[in-house]
């Protein structure tokens, strides 16, 4: 890994952090703003750089409140997004883009809650399922936009390189 692309995705842990404050209304108070970064990171170079920058984002988030459902359950999400970061940047790095932002949206919007029924009943699942489905359409959209702008390209390509 060279230095500017670990300078790359030190940045977009911390925008990360920043999102985590950027709140989209939900029952935990948990969605947020925070795995845009990640998106972008995966994107730009592909699964493992976002897909750790997806996994921190979460953390960051579920910090801002505390994490509400403890630590282990945050950490398992966590890995959810790092795996659902590292699908969408396979899919939109091999010029699947829409794809990628359909499924990106579905596996972090519905997917997510509903691999916690079992833990939270059904309940829970209907209560995020809006929130979610919106938080996480705005993050991958976004990110998915920005990664289409020439600037933040070249700079995923020098860094790669």
């Amino acid at each position: 890994m060279t230095a500017k692309k670990l300078t790359v995705l030190a940045l977009l842990v911390a925008l990360c952090a920043v999102g985590g404050f950027i709140k989209i209304p939900s029952p935990t108070g948990t969605v947020a703003l925070d795995s845009l970064p990640g998106f972008l990171g995966a994107a730009l170079f592909g699964g493992w750089g976002g897909a750790v920058v997806g996994f921190l984002g979460h953390l960051f988030s579920a910090a801002t409140v505390a994490f509400p459902f403890g630590i282990a359950i945050h950490l398992y999400v966590g890995v959810q997004m790092a795996v659902y970061v590292s699908i969408f940047g396979y899919l939109y790095r091999k010029g699947y883009k829409i794809p990628a932002v359909i499924a990106g949206v579905a596996l972090n919007g519905v997917v997510a809650p509903l691999l916690l029924v079992p833990i939270y009943g059904s309940g829970f699942f209907l209560a995020m399922l809006p929130s979610l489905s919106v938080g996480s359409a705005v993050n991958i959209v976004l990110a998915a936009a920005l990664a289409q702008v020439k600037v933040l390209q070249r700079m995923g390509e020098n860094a790669a390189n």
